[in-house]
């Protein structure tokens, strides 16, 4: 009997889709991938079930092992089946059995657990299944369990990186929780890291402020676990980018931060970095279950049998040395205060940003790193609070813009000299710095300073401009002369009118008297600038009436020409 081949056909591995040939022969089924890879042979005797099932675009079958294991192909055409299914009743006496899916997009179901394979059903069709030898770690909160998976640096699209299923507690589970259940069903098949030998070293309850809480450290060959009161971490090595050692600010107290990718999960937050944090009076005396000769081939004597140090020292050299990683520290840089680090604030969290040879970072909520290469340029901005603080900008080739803000004026000089020694571009609100203030040759010029000077000239200039505007229109002399004045011509117009005139002033007084009593709370100034202008109304009114009563023409003339002299400027006719 001939062999039957199928070609194009994909062999799912851990999120990644394998192109290559399949071939059914008498007592085996083929896989060959077309990159090369290993061949993957299934004997007719191993094999307990084979599905027939729709996928995306194509159509596929799951082939389930006796031993439990699940291997899922696809790529085939609907014409396949019939002799899909001929060939191994023909060949294996199986059957292709029809598997329907659920596509109504539900996501409440049913778990169930098959040898080592989790599927998860919605009514009587499949919803989606979950080879358990995937999962990478398991985790419970609550009600829930969380799965997470393997990396694959082949899917390159997209992997699957974590699934959380929800369970209800319920009355009758008795004394072991739903999510517990679970959690040892999914544990007993999965491939969970392991350790393998005894630990290199163990650290109790220390301190970490990223993830929060005391955690005990225990070190491996391979990788780290971090277990605490209610959550429990296995670390690879080899996910572990970065290590840095920088002092705290009060001396007293040292920071060691752990760069992960991909992070750690606890609920929905990643967390990128561990940041421990250690006093630096505290020591340790630690003996590693290594002999001589294998600390010297192993590790090129970079660690002794007994290790005698503070903590964060010892911590941090066994760490370097199995993780085969360099420890970054602040470097040269050194601030007003006699520190390597600037105390500020990003967004509402405190905390230190710290200068280094490579590039920044901020400890540490959250832990920033900026490596110089991804900067594109710096700012310097006032502070919105005053002049005793500015901000500090540091803007990426991605876009984001990275606000440190708070920092003292008097570390403004050592930030300048830093940015300047890396030749970072630094720009102001207008993409370049333009130098306002006057330079005396000494040194470089600071913009910031003078752009903060210039600004502090400009509010003073505009007080003065506005203290010597407030009363320029108020003179109580000219009003006094233009009152004065009024009356002389009107006294020279008609003496026989002086009585009426008098009499007219001590009304005037009268009412004077009357708005001072009704608005004592309006300031002086104002009050006598008010009386003048009434006064020389008053006047004008007795003005037309002279006019009226008056036979002279002259007089009538003069006395209209004052009138319209007053109503334009309010001074005097001459």
């Amino acid at each position: 009997m001939s062999d039957l081949d199928f070609s194009e056909i994909f062999m799912e591995q851990k999120g990644s889709m394998v192109p290559g040939r399949m071939k059914i022969t008498d007592t085996q089924m083929h896989f060959k991938p077309k990159t090369g890879g290993r061949i993957v042979t299934i004997s007719d005797t191993d094999i307990d079930l084979i599905n027939w099932l729709r996928y995306p675009n194509n159509w596929g079958i799951r082939v389930f092992t006796n031993t439990g294991n699940l291997i899922r192909f696809s790529g085939f055409k609907e014409s396949d089946k019939e002799k899909m299914s001929k060939a191994l009743t023909n060949r294996f006496g199986k059957n292709l059995v029809d598997m329907d899916v659920c596509v109504k997009g539900w996501n409440w179901g049913t778990a169930k657990f098959k040898g080592s394979v989790l599927t998860f059903d919605v009514g009587n069709a499949l919803g989606f299944d979950v080879p358990l030898g995937y999962v990478s770690q398991c985790t419970t909160g609550k009600n829930e369990v969380t799965l997470e998976f393997h990396q694959n640096d082949d899917a390159r699209d997209s992997s699957l990186m974590e699934l959380r299923f929800h369970m209800p507690s319920s009355e009758n589970a008795g004394d072991t929780e739903p999510a517990d259940a679970f959690k040892e069903q999914v544990l007993s098949k999965a491939d969970i890291i392991g350790a393998v030998g005894d630990a290199v070293a163990i650290f109790r309850e220390i301190q970490c402020v990223t993830p929060r809480g005391r955690y005990d450290i225990k070190v491996y060959q391979t990788f780290f676990q971090l277990h605490g009161k209610t959550f429990d971490y296995k670390i690879p090595m080899t996910t572990v980018l970065r290590l840095f050692l920088l002092p705290h600010i009060d001396g007293r107290q040292i920071y060691f931060v752990v760069s992960l990718d991909p992070p750690i999960k606890q609920g929905q937050t990643r967390y990128h970095f561990l940041v421990f944090l250690f006093p630096t009076d505290e020591e340790c005396s630690i003996e590693l279950p290594f002999s001589e000769k294998e600390l010297e081939t192993k590790y090129g004597g970079k660690l002794e049998k007994e290790i005698t140090a503070p903590t964060y020292e010892v911590v941090s050299r066994i760490m370097k040395v199995l993780m085969d990683r360099k420890i970054a520290g602040p470097g040269k840089f050194m601030g007003h205060s006699s520190q390597p680090c600037l105390g500020c604030s990003y967004k509402a969290a405190a905390g230190f940003l710290y200068p280094l040879e490579r590039g920044f970072m901020f400890v540490h909520k959250p832990p920033i790193h900026i490596r110089v290469e991804e900067i594109t340029a710096v700012n310097y901005v006032r502070s919105g609070g005053g002049t005793k603080s500015f901000d500090f900008e540091i803007e990426l080739k991605s876009g984001v813009v990275h606000t440190f803000v708070s920092i003292l004026k008097e570390e403004y000089p050592k930030l300048y000299e830093f940015i300047n020694s890396k030749n970072i571009r630094v720009k102001s609100n207008h993409e370049k710095i333009d130098y306002v203030g006057k330079y005396d040759g000494k040194g470089e010029p600071d913009a910031y300073l003078a752009r903060v000077k210039a600004e502090a000239e400009e509010r003073s200039d505009d007080d003065m401009d506005s203290e010597s505007s407030e009363d320029e229109d108020y003179n109580p002399e000219a009003s006094k002369l233009v009152g004065d004045d009024e009356f002389d011509s009107a006294r020279s117009s008609s003496s026989g009118e002086a009585s009426e005139v008098e009499d007219d002033n001590s009304k005037e007084k009268k009412k004077s008297k009357k708005s001072k009593r009704s608005s004592p709370d309006k300031p002086k100034k104002k009050r006598e600038k008010s009386a003048g202008k009434s006064k020389g109304k008053e006047t004008s009114k007795k003005i037309k009436s002279e006019k009226k009563d008056s036979t002279s023409g002259e007089t009538g003339f003069k006395s209209k020409e004052f009138i319209s002299g007053d109503d334009t400027s309010g001074g005097d006719s001459n």
